[in-house]
Formats: structure tokens, C-alpha cells, sequence
């Protein structure tokens, strides 16, 4: 614990020094001591985000790259309030909030956090299996390697999640580094080798953020589209598939969970009001670039082989093109859908219409493709399999198994919360093993059936969604609470300028979360916000009713 202490000690006299220092100084002095912002960039980096970037990719090209950094300053912006409120206070969030906002809001708050960690692991052992069978290959192919696969990912999660509990805690921070810089050289790497090949013109043009793709197709589509039978059909239909994609890479960039983890790993490693700066410029270094630079080579690397561009033996069997069962299937799917589509809309005495060349390029180019069918399409463009299956695999591995590691340990400060103990020790061990049980488990047992999505996936999705915009507002309450900031609470223009930009925050989130849970859960799904917003409703009056009953029984007192 001394030895702790003086670590602490030091740092802050660190900081102090700097305080008046020259920015590149300042900023020197921050990158040594940074540490809960790449905790952030270690779950951010998922198979969310990996999915995410791969559809936005494949749907819009480079044309969405703006879309995921906006949302992600959106967060990083968020992150940094709640952070504000904690090393300002001092108090642990999950008590101030019930103590000073609303503790309906407070317990929504943990308890879709620890939802989201216990599910979620689910794909994440499943996007780790696969990537030890299909792209690193280290791994047998059956349910053995999938049992086998599963049993590493649980071993090396819990060892490096129970470091953080021990004396070995400083080697966490060191590993999760790590991870994620893997993670980033690995698709790095991979658009480097694609780099002659790319129209970086476009690309760049691609950053500048256009919300007219909510109300058109992607440019290279509505080519296509000029050519179909039905354009109205083919317009809206891409045009759904779009928004949904945007909305809901929007809404997810960061998770509920994500924002119960800053606050307790600033609390754990004994920051304070000396770390404020710091803390910012840590979201910065270790959140938001390691996922600009990820998701924006994820997405390149899809626009260039998928977007606008289909497997050529769905059209033409003649090419004796091999295709995989799952792009036949989705290919079927798209078109049997449009000829329905035609077929109703046909009149009794008018002759069947059937798709032109035009329908089925399109019905080609909308079949979903995941990461695995990415890594092969690559090794074609690399002409090696070392680099577009290994690199790339291991890519993914490194998200997979980060993200498990952090969910495992944002589930013990959620059960050490809800408990009421301390953020070590045998409470915190015990929730940071949970979500590795039921993240093995479940992907063995659950995951992928239709049990998952009716019993876990819509739920936790629906809840998580529900309370972040949520717990955006409440983190709004808290950075304007005198009551709870005291002298810390911002003044003037500062804070003019961050309730703009809260605002601007919230509004986003409110409109991506309410689209995503329409599309899940639709009318039930703002059924439960209406019941929520009541309860909270209830716990607020329950708050002011006991606050007021203690300044009554105070004035007695005196």
C-alpha cells in the first residue's frame, strides 16, 4: 500500500510541475501517466465496433467515414464530464448519483451496465473462437475447437483481469496497451498493403460529415439504381438498410457499460483533482485515437472490396466462381424479397415482371459480409495468405480477447457497487469472473440460436440503448449540481459552451437510440422508456421528499 502511496504521490507532484509548463511538456508528461482512457479504447475496440465499421463499409464506402469519429467525440465528450464529476469529488458515481440526482437512475445505471458485460462477452468469445479456427488456424475447426477455444479465451481473460487485483496491477494497464496497439497495427497493416490500390482522394473526402446520407443511397448504389426496374423499391430499400447502419453505429460507438468504467478505474488508481487535465487527454491518446485509427481501416478495407461490388457467380454461373452457402443464402433472400415486391404490385391482367441485371447486382451487393469473408477477399488483393488471414486474424483475436478482459473487470466494480464493497478484493474478484462464465458459456450453450435473441440480445440491447441517453442526462444534472460539484462547478463561458455540447451529445444519442430500439423492440420497447421514465419519475420525488425530511428533522435538531 506504501508503495502505492508514494506512486500516487509522485505522480501528482509530476503533474503540479507541468501545471505552467510548455504544452509539448505537458502533453509528454500525460502520455507516461495515462492509463483508464486505453481501459475505454481496450472495449470500444469489439466486435461492435469490428461489425460496425465492416457494414458502414460495405453500405456507404468511404462516403461514412465521418460517422464513427463524430459519435465517438460525442462520447469522449460524455466520458470526460462524468470524469470531471468524479475527480472533483471524489465520490463514487454510482453513490452520488443516488444520493444527489435519482437512485432509480442510479440502480438503471449498474444494472444495465452489468447486463450489457454478462451478455455481451457472449459474442466476443465467439468472434475470438472463430478467429483461432478460421484466420490463425491454431485452433481445430468442430465443437472441440470451439470448446477449446472458448476455455483459452476464459484462462488468459481471468489471469489478466486478476492482475489488476493484485501487485501485479501495474503489468494490466501495460498489457491492455499492448492489446490494443496490436489491434491497431493489425488493420493498420492490412490498408498499408492495400495502399496502391485505394482512391485517397476519396477517402479524405470521406471525413467531412454529410447527413445527406440519411436521405439517399451512397453514391456508387445509385448508379446501379438508375439502371433497376424499380428504383423506388431498390432507393428505399438501401436507404433502410443505410440509416440503420448509421444510426446504430452511431448509438453504440460507447456502450453503457463504457461509461461505468472510467470513473471507478480513476477511483482505483487514486486519481484526484490534480488529474483532471490529465484524464481528458487520456480519453484522447487512449480511447478516441486507437478507435479512429481501427474503425477507419476496417471501413476502407471494406468499401474497397465490398461496397458497390458482388461475387460474380450469384450472377453469372458460367464464371465457375466459387460462393460461399452464406452469400448464396443472403442473395436468394434479397431477391426472392424483390420479386415478392414485384409480384404484388403487378395487376391482374399484367404479365409477371422478373429482376433485369440491374435488380440482381444489387440484390448481390446488399448480401451481408463479416470479417472472415473480408480476410479472404484480401488474400486475393495481397496475394498472401500470411498477411490477409494471420495479420488480419490476429486483428481480431486482439479485439475479442480485450474486450472480455474489460467486460470481466467492469462487472467487478458493478457487483462491488451494487454490494456495497470495497474495488478490490474477493467481491470484485468474483463479478470480474462472471461475465468470462457466462461469455464461455453461453457462446457454447446460447449465443446464435434464437433463445439469444429473444431471451438476452433484444433485452439487453433495449435497456442498454434506453439508459444511455439516459445516463447522459443524469452526467448533464450532475455537472450542473453546486450541490454536489461545490466550487468545482463550471462557470461562465466553460460552461455555456460544455452544456451546448452536452446538449449536442444527448440529442444525438436520444434520436440513435430511439431508432435502434424502434427497430428491436418497437412499440414494447418505448412501452419499457415509458415505464422506466416513471419509475424515475417516482425515485426522483422519493429524493426531494427525503431531502426535504432531513433539513426538517435538521432545523428540529437545532
Amino acid at each position: 500500500m506504501s508503495e502505492t502511496n508514494d506512486s500516487l504521490a509522485k505522480e501528482k507532484e509530476l503533474l503540479k510541475a507541468v501545471e505552467h509548463k510548455p504544452t509539448s511538456e505537458k502533453l509528454l508528461t500525460y502520455t507516461k501517466l495515462s492509463g483508464p482512457g486505453w481501459l475505454q479504447g481496450a472495449i470500444t475496440l469489439g466486435g461492435g465496433s469490428l461489425g460496425g465499421s465492416l457494414y458502414l463499409g460495405i453500405i456507404g464506402g468511404t462516403e461514412l467515414l465521418w460517422l464513427q469519429p463524430l459519435m465517438m467525440i460525442f462520447g469522449v465528450l460524455m466520458l470526460s464530464v462524468i470524469g470531471y464529476v468524479t475527480l472533483s469529488t471524489g465520490k463514487k458515481p454510482f453513490q452520488a448519483i443516488n444520493e444527489h440526482i435519482n437512485p432509480v437512475l442510479g440502480w438503471g445505471w449498474l444494472i444495465a451496465a452489468m447486463l450489457a458485460n454478462l451478455v455481451w462477452a457472449m459474442p466476443q468469445f465467439s468472434l475470438g473462437t472463430a478467429a483461432l479456427q478460421q484466420n490463425l488456424g491454431v485452433v481445430p475447426e468442430g465443437d472441440s475447437g470451439k470448446y477449446l477455444g472458448a476455455a483459452l479465451l476464459f484462462i488468459v481473460g481471468t489471469v489478466v483481469v486478476l492482475m489488476y487485483d493484485s501487485k501485479w496491477a501495474k503489468y494490466f494497464e501495460v498489457i491492455l496497451k499492448i492489446m490494443v496497439g496490436i489491434v491497431v497495427l493489425s488493420f493498420f497493416g492490412v490498408v498499408a498493403v492495400m495502399a496502391t490500390e485505394l482512391n485517397w482522394s476519396a477517402i479524405l473526402k470521406g471525413f467531412i460529415p454529410n447527413f445527406n446520407m440519411l436521405l439517399q443511397p451512397a453514391s456508387e448504389l445509385s448508379k446501379v439504381i438508375e439502371q433497376s426496374s424499380k428504383q423506388d423499391y431498390w432507393n428505399q430499400e438501401i436507404l433502410d438498410k443505410q440509416r440503420f447502419k448509421m444510426v446504430t453505429a452511431a448509438a453504440t460507438a460507447v456502450g453503457i457499460n463504457m461509461t461505468f468504467l472510467l470513473p471507478y478505474s480513476m477511483l482505483r488508481k487514486g486519481w484526484g483533482k490534480e488529474h483532471r487535465g490529465l484524464a481528458t487527454f487520456d480519453l484522447g491518446i487512449g480511447l478516441f485515437v486507437p478507435f479512429f485509427l481501427a474503425t477507419t481501416c476496417v471501413m476502407i478495407a471494406a468499401a474497397s472490396q465490398f461496397h458497390g461490388k458482388y461475387n460474380v457467380g450469384l450472377i453469372d454461373p458460367s464464371s465457375k466462381l466459387e460462393v460461399p452457402s452464406k452469400i448464396q443464402k443472403g442473395y436468394n433472400d434479397n431477391l426472392a424479397k424483390f420479386q415478392a415486391h414485384l409480384e404484388s404490385n403487378t395487376k391482374p391482367n399484367e404479365e409477371p415482371k422478373t429482376p433485369n441485371l440491374a435488380d440482381k447486382k444489387l440484390a448481390a451487393m446488399l448480401v451481408d459480409r463479416d470479417a472472415f469473408q473480408l480476410a479472404d477477399s484480401l488474400e486475393n488483393l495481397t496475394k498472401s495468405k500470411t498477411i490477409s488471414q494471420t495479420v488480419f486474424g490476429i486483428g481480431v483475436l486482439g479485439m475479442a480477447v480485450s474486450t472480455i478482459i474489460i467486460l470481466m473487470l467492469i462487472n467487478g466494480f458493478c457487483l462491488s457497487e451494487a454490494l456495497g464493497s470495497s474495488l478490490s478484493g474477493p467481491v470484485h474478484k468474483l463479478g470480474s469472473i462472471l461475465p468470462g462464465i457466462t461469455g464461455a458459456l453461453g457462446y457454447i450453450f446460447i449465443w446464435g440460436t434464437e433463445k439469444a435473441g429473444f431471451l438476452l440480445v433484444v433485452p439487453t440491447s433495449v435497456f442498454g440503448m434506453v439508459l444511455l441517453p439516459i445516463a447522459y442526462l443524469t452526467f448533464f444534472f450532475m455537472i450542473n449540481s453546486k450541490e454536489l460539484l461545490g466550487d468545482s462547478l463550471p462557470k461562465g463561458g466553460k460552461r455555456v459552451a460544455l452544456n451546448l455540447a452536452i446538449g449536442l451529445a444527448l440529442f444525438a444519442s436520444t434520436i440513435g437510440a430511439g431508432w435502434a430500439i424502434w427497430d428491436k423492440a418497437g412499440t414494447k420497447g418505448f412501452i419499457a422508456v415509458g415505464v422506466f421514465l416513471l419509475l424515475a419519475l417516482g425515485g426522483h420525488c422519493y429524493l426531494k421528499l427525503n431531502q426535504k425530511l432531513d433539513r426538517i428533522e435538521t432545523k428540529l435538531g437545532e
